[in-house]
């Protein structure tokens, strides 16, 4: 059967209609924490982040764009380097991945005789040329695939499909973890690279890329650009058009990982006093349930009235208690206009 019919006859069955894609948020449409930042890790749009080891003096932003320039993509997001790295020494590395939650991967059948291959497709824009290269990291057991990309025109959209080899001797294990990292280098020092890791092998550090010639022009040139949008894992070796969500779906699958919470009005209050001590209570309940039991970080702090101290209560995957304790002997009292966020990412 040829690609064209393998794809038609995919396309038209009832189960690739929806629910192909294994990414989050691949186009880009969500960014919770705001649209730029300077930092390392999640810091723009939701469940992809940037890596870097060992650098000297590079500095970067990370931004959900507006995209204006792609038919049927509104957002991207951009890595541009705004102080460039001088050479790229043996020991550094700089990526931007995302991590898929281990029990999402178990249709994959990894570590049996059924393991599936997968394909990995997305549009990628750069001011700069060249190869670059892309890997699946496997957590539980350390194995690792990888490929590569060339782009062939600066400040060009460019569709590229990789289609990853099947991983019959490592398995994932079926819980809230990491599965694995879906990853795009941007620059590699000579450690990190030499093997052409083309089926599953264990992780041994100068596989993490294979033996090409790689450009690391993106973090060593001041105001290099590059960007992603339309970004699709899917099981199978051949790459099917993106599977556009809507806006509230990808939200909710984000906030699985990582929301925010910002108090409205007069909350929590309380009226009661109690021999000088009292306290009031406001729960929260998350829009979905969050992976994990997350990490409660105050990012806005409260204006307080008869009272000087707000703390999380009760914290699970499911909600939060948000506590106020008075200072004063009978009356009101209250805290308000607080904001925190809820992190779970993997």
């Amino acid at each position: 059967m040829s690609k064209a019919a393998e794809l038609a006859a995919l396309i038209g069955s009832q189960t690739a209609l929806s629910n192909r894609n294994m990414i989050i948020n691949g186009a880009m449409k969500v960014a919770q924490r705001g649209t730029s930042s300077t930092a390392a890790s999640y810091g723009s749009v939701d469940r992809f982040f940037y890596s870097a080891s060992n650098l000297d003096n590079h500095a970067f932003t990370q931004t959900q764009q507006a995209v204006t320039d792609l038919a049927g993509f509104t957002n991207s997001w951009r890595i541009t380097t705004t102080t460039a790295e001088s050479a790229i020494a043996a020991d550094e590395l700089v990526y931007v991945a995302q991590k898929i939650e281990a029990q999402n991967l178990q249709q994959l059948a990894y570590g049996t005789s059924s393991a599936k291959q997968v394909t990995l497709s997305f549009y990628v824009k750069s001011s700069v040329t060249g190869t670059f290269s892309t890997n699946l990291y496997q957590v539980d057991d350390n194995r690792i695939v990888n490929s590569e990309y060339t782009i062939s025109s600066a400040n060009t959209w460019e569709r590229k499909e990789i289609t990853y080899a099947a991983d019959q001797t490592g398995v994932i294990d079926n819980n809230n973890g990491t599965g694995f990292y879906v990853t795009w280098n941007l620059a590699l020092g000579s450690n990190y690279k030499g093997n052409a890791a083309t089926a599953w092998e264990a992780y041994n550090t100068d596989n993490w890329a294979g033996a090409s010639t790689y450009t690391d022009a993106v973090i060593t040139t001041l105001n290099a650009t590059w960007e992603i949008t339309g970004v699709q894992l899917e099981v199978g070796d051949v790459a099917t058009p993106f599977e556009h969500r809507s806006f509230g779906d990808e939200l909710a699958r984000c906030q699985r990982y990582f929301c925010t919470y910002a108090s409205g009005g007069y909350n929590p209050r309380s009226y009661a006093n109690i021999n000088n001590y009292s306290f009031g209570v406001q729960e929260v309940s998350f829009a979905t349930t969050m992976r994990a039991t997350p990490t409660a970080t105050e990012t806005s702090s409260a204006t307080f009235s008869n009272c000087d101290n707000l703390r999380p209560g009760a914290l699970d995957a499911h909600h939060c208690s948000f506590i106020v304790d008075s200072d004063t002997s009978g009356g009101s009292f209250y805290a308000r206009d607080f904001e925190y966020t809820f992190s779970a990412e993997i």
